[in-house]
């Protein structure tokens, strides 16, 4: 069998843990020198050229893409514009750097890069990175001459406007536009200190020693850079996970293979000048201290309970990871600008260094009491925050190895003895792992039959068989899921509705379906997608992911978070099913289970708060533009934390619990009750609202079906 267990472990882990070293625009730091800073000052930035390796290697990744990568595209002059136009969004998305003069003399360019690329010549590329250099040096120093004659004549009283999303709007013409729009974008960074409380010391000092640092970067860019950004413009015409790794990446990424590297256990990548958070490993540091969130953007690390933060803002990510990794035991700070808070205000997260323990991202059970209808029901939960298995033990023989699977089994066996009425898998954020976990996960819930089919770039089908005619547990079962929720959960969670033998509910999943592998290169290598994953009713589930039968509120903006936000992802598509025998249908069921659902939540606190938070941050999402006018952003800003206080009241109020007088006090609240090692284990399942409607919708699915059956006696 072409996919063995260990590559799949690999290939998905690697998807887990690339953006901790994604593309990172500047070399390395020298030492910090005043006499290298001053030499900075005194010189212009030196041009770039590429090398003989780099060259071969560019001919060798288009080689190895034409013959290997499951999509076929023909590189012509159609591929040329998409190269061309990827390279120049990756080098300035927000188009405040290149002029419209610079681009029309990039021109050439345009309808060549398709010849450029399959013979290796990069010089297109390196003409272009030059030009960008050229403009970023000379916003850096625009922006640090403002900030030498002081920021206190800044006019906060003024009525003027930023577009905080450039990406669709027209090249700038000249440099008085240009030079405008770099002395918004300070003004911006300035009111936004300002409205988080920092004194105009503070901010100037902040600032230029931001600008410097990154005139610094920029005279230590090198040409290794440059290739990397530009060979994956074009990686990127096939899917977002084909990428080139240069050598110094590669090995970076082979020692985080190793898990041996401590940290808080949160996966980066760098967007714009921020450092972004992707996901959080299960079982991790950030995990267990619970404030940090996919989509949140870290602008400044401090070492230990009272460090010094340094700023991030505009420094590489590897650099960035430096910061935040270290000794076990030791703290990190991160002061945080929150995904979920459109008011502005950033947060300060202590995260506890510690490794990631396999088997603290174990499986673990627990049971909850529901009531329905005068009748109590025991419901057995299963939490899965990873396909995890042990290939070093179970291959040198160790009988007692540990796997998603035989941990569950043995859970499964625990809750048979407690007599649950029902279960429910909860695989909320379980990011994936083992190809082979989620095959066998799935046949502890089914007699026989396939699990999933796996397509190569050849049109061959694999087709996963339940290895195991043991029926584990056989009764009523719920699945949840999220946004989060990805490739080996998206698996289980589509053979468990295809077969009809569970209920799924929660939000629509990453859409993760596809399978990489690596490939060694001359210099560096090669990440390339060589298969696709497909149901047994044959959906594919990259792209759209799985649809739950019942459909919660998330707060997770799938326009930024999942594989239909990322560039170019391969879409969604069918083959053929293949055979399966599918439990009785649930298709009569279902009508009744929605309603009951819908009329429960109509009334439950915390799903109307959910709802108004949701449509509350969609209002924020929508907006364009931002106002530098003082006045104006704070009274947003106050608006903003009001309505989020009353949704909080609201939500509180009908529970029965006190409301706060600010959400200041919530927020001091939240993190008193966080502390430096993390969350308490003894996290009731009872206050989880989407937990126990899941509970709620199980004990429906127990009470219909027994109904059903007496009715057929």
């Amino acid at each position: 069998m072409y996919f063995k267990a260990r590559t799949a472990r690999l290939n998905l882990l690697f998807a887990l843990l690339l953006s901790v070293t994604s593309v990172a625009v500047f070399a390395r730091d020298a030492n910090n020198t005043d006499t290298d800073l001053h030499k900075f000052f005194e010189q212009t930035v030196v041009p770039l050229k590429p090398t003989l390796n780099q060259a071969i290697a560019n001919v060798n990744v288009v080689q190895l893409l034409q013959r290997n990568s499951y999509d076929d595209i023909v590189i012509d002059g159609s591929s040329s514009k998409r190269i061309f136009q990827g390279y120049l969004d990756t080098l300035d998305r927000q188009r405040s750097f290149f002029l419209a003069s610079d681009i029309n003399s990039f021109e050439p360019y345009r309808h060549m890069l398709d010849s450029a690329i399959k013979s290796g010549n990069l010089k297109p590329a390196f003409d272009i990175f030059n030009r960008y250099m050229q403009r970023s040096e000379e916003r850096i120093r625009f922006t640090l001459k403002h900030l030498d004659s002081g920021i206190d004549n800044v006019d906060f009283h003024k009525n003027e406007l930023l577009i905080v999303d450039r990406e669709k709007e027209s090249w700038l013409t000249d440099k008085t536009m240009q030079e405008d729009l770099w002395r918004r974008q300070l003004k911006d960074n300035i009111l936004r200190m300002k409205l988080n409380d920092k004194s105009m010391t503070e901010i100037q000092e902040l600032l230029y020693k931001r600008y410097t640092n990154q005139l610094r970067r920029l005279h230590q860019t090198q040409s290794e850079d440059v290739f990397q950004l530009y060979l994956n413009s074009f990686t990127q015409l096939y899917d977002p996970h084909t990428q080139y790794f240069s050598p110094q990446r590669a090995e970076t990424f082979d020692i985080s293979m190793s898990l041996s590297l401590e940290g808080i256990g949160a996966v980066l990548q760098s967007e714009d000048e921020y450092t972004k958070v992707i996901s959080i490993v299960p079982a991790g540091p950030a995990d267990k201290a619970g404030q940090l969130k996919t989509s949140d953007r870290i602008i400044a690390v401090s070492q230990g309970k009272n460090g010094k933060f340094d700023d991030v803002v505009g420094m590489r990510l590897d650099e960035v990871v430096k910061l935040i990794r270290g000794p076990k035991g030791t703290m990190v700070r991160l002061e945080v600008i929150p995904a979920d808070s459109k008011d502005g205000k950033t947060r300060i997260y202590p995260i506890s260094r510690d490794k990631v323990k396999l088997e603290e991202q174990s499986a673990k059970k627990k049971i909850v009491t529901v009531k329905q209808n005068n009748h109590k029901y025991r419901i057995g939960i299963i939490d899965i925050p990873a396909f995890y298995i042990d290939f070093k033990a179970a291959q040198a023989g160790d009988p007692n190895y540990k796997s998603t699977t035989r941990d569950v089994r043995a859970l499964l066996k625990d809750l048979s003895k407690e007599k649950i009425d029902g279960l429910i898998i909860d695989l909320r954020s379980n990011g994936g792992g083992s190809l082979q976990e989620a095959n066998q996960l799935s046949g502890l819930f089914i007699s026989e039959g396939p699990t999933v089919v796996v397509r190569d770039s050849r049109g061959r089908i694999d087709a996963q068989q339940d290895p195991d005619p043991e029926e584990v547990y056989s009764g009523p079962m719920v699945v949840l899921i999220n946004r989060l929720s990805a490739s080996a959960s998206e698996i289980f969670a589509g053979a468990m509705q295809d077969y009809r033998r569970a209920v799924v509910t929660g939000s629509q999943s990453f859409g993760k379906g596809t399978v990489q592998t690596i490939q060694p290169l001359n210099h560096g290598q090669l990440k390339l997608t060589i298969g696709k994953f497909y149901r047994v009713s044959g959906q594919s589930t990259q792209n759209r992911g799985v649809i739950p039968d019942i459909s919660y509120p998330s707060l997770l903006n799938t326009d930024e978070i999942g594989e239909s936000a990322l560039p170019n992802a391969l879409s969604w598509d069918e083959i053929n099913p293949v055979q399966f025998k599918p439990f009785k249908s649930l298709t009569f069921i279902m009508p009744t289970l929605r309603k009951r659902h819908e009329s429960r939540i109509s009334n439950n606190p915390d799903f109307r708060y959910f709802q108004a938070l949701k449509t509350l941050q969609q209002n924020y999402d929508t907006k364009t533009v931002i106002s530098l006018n003082e006045k104006e952003r704070r009274s947003e800003t106050n608006n903003i934390r009001s309505k989020r206080l009353k949704l909080e009241n609201q939500m509180r109020q009908a529970k029965g619990k006190p409301i706060y007088k600010s959400l200041d006090q919530l927020e001091e609240e939240q993190n008193a009750n966080v502390s430096q090692y993390g969350k308490s284990d003894d996290d009731k399942p009872e206050d989880d609202a989407l937990l126990m409607e899941s509970g709620n919708i199980l004990t429906d699915l127990i009470e219909l079906s027994l109904r059903s059956k007496r009715q057929a006696e």
